[in-house]
């Protein structure tokens, strides 16, 4: 049974991709941490005025959205690096 012929050139040397991720940008844990506060101070505010503050059309809707903004910088956190 013939031999097969050996490779000339070493097999593919293809750049490996970096298994460390890119840092995040500066502006983002601030932006993090600030979406977190302003959602718990929108909710707070909300409960301190007895629903006449911060908009007062909405009703307890006003719950949601403080919540809404919190949750967003929630999850932010999962990208965190």
């Amino acid at each position: 049974m013939p031999e097969s012929k050996r490779r000339k050139k070493p097999a593919s040397t293809r750049a490996a991709a970096s298994a460390e991720p890119k840092p995040n940008p500066v502006w983002y844990k601030p932006v993090m941490f600030g979406l977190m506060i302003i959602g718990l101070l929108w909710i707070i505010t909300y409960y301190i005025s007895e629903g006449t503050l911060p908009v007062q059309p909405w009703g307890s809707l006003n719950i949601m959205a403080g919540f809404g903004i919190a949750i967003v910088g929630f999850l932010m956190t999962t990208r965190w690096r």
